[in-house]
């Protein structure tokens, strides 16, 4: 089962910190968003693998748009 990664306000994508097959816990930062001159980490909710990295630097998300998709930790 997977679990998507999601923004939770409108922002742009700074950075993406995980790759595709990368290992994460919980609480580890996938991606930096900036709003507002404000820099806002994304946390992984849980531990598992990076199946897909959804955002790209320089994207402009909103509420509920998909950042990363992790699995099941391997």
């Amino acid at each position: 089962m997977s679990h998507t990664v999601s923004a939770e306000l409108v922002a742009s994508v700074l950075r993406v910190h995980v790759t595709v097959g990368q290992s994460v816990t919980a609480e580890d930062e996938v991606v930096l968003l900036e709003s507002m001159k404000m820099e806002i980490p994304v946390l992984a909710e849980r531990a598992g693998t990076v199946l897909e990295v959804v955002a790209r630097p320089g994207d402009v998300v909103r509420d509920g748009d998909p950042l990363v998709v992790i699995g099941e930790v391997r």
